[in-house]
């Protein structure tokens, strides 16, 4: 497990947070975690204002898995960079927040490849035998579509889309603008646990999402005047090219 390119806390939020998920202390949920030996690797790209300290859950996320990486940035110039080694961009997948609805293109699939014109690839099964990593990327929509504008080398790898069977646990805490649209650690959970064929991971995952949300009503922080964030990663696709 890496963590690189901390986003600045300030002393006080240093202070008072976990060292491994960045959260208060009071909404720490890392106690007990015990990672997952994965085998497809997880990589999360933070853009560098997506800083929900209390909601957030990419670092979370990250707790859960040996074999993962966080980084936060703009821009790289390639997957190798990143994971500092040769690699073959066509073997890892970016979780798509595009317009395509996998319920529509590939109904029956939780998760579904598409090609570049949105289709559903003709042989699923194939398309994920050979994957050897996951990208996920963590901020807003006007965030992520930074992320994705700064960084051509994602048009070459396989795109993956989700097909959740609920809505997001965030409720009114963080209302999405999409029934499909998932917290970063809800969405890792559903890919990660279809491609590692191990249901414990979606349930383990879930469950300590579910815990520090309860947490953070329990708080009284809900109600202390906050409006609830709205998330606009999945309001509209990526032009194509």
């Amino acid at each position: 497990m890496t963590e690189t390119e901390t986003a600045d806390a300030t002393p006080a939020e240093a202070a008072n947070a976990c060292p491994h998920c960045g959260k208060p202390v009071a909404l720490c949920v890392c106690d007990g975690i015990e990672p997952f030996d994965n085998q497809i690797e997880l990589v999360i790209l933070q853009h560098p204002q997506e800083q929900d300290r209390t909601l957030g859950t990419a670092r979370l996320t990250i707790r859960h898995f040996k074999n993962s990486m966080f980084k936060i940035g703009l821009s790289w110039p390639s997957l190798a960079k990143i994971l500092d080694r040769p690699v073959d961009p066509q073997r890892w997948a970016i979780l798509y927040l595009g317009s395509v609805k996998a319920a529509e293109i590939a109904p029956g699939h939780d998760i579904v490849v598409v090609n570049r014109k949105g289709e559903a690839e003709r042989d699923q099964d194939e398309a994920l035998r050979f994957l050897e990593g996951v990208i996920v990327l963590d901020g807003t929509w006007s965030q992520a579509k930074a992320l994705w504008w700064r960084n051509p080398w994602m048009l070459r790898c396989r795109r993956i889309v989700l097909n959740p069977s609920r809505p997001s646990g965030y409720g009114k805490l963080r209302r999405e603008p999409r029934r499909d649209g998932l917290a970063t650690i809800e969405a890792a959970a559903m890919l990660l646990g279809r491609l590692e064929h191990n249901p414990k991971i979606e349930t383990v995952l879930n469950a300590n999402f579910e815990k520090m949300l309860a947490k953070y009503r329990a708080s009284g922080e809900s109600a202390a005047g906050q409006k609830p964030r709205r998330d606009f990663r999945r309001r509209r696709p990526p032009r194509k090219k």
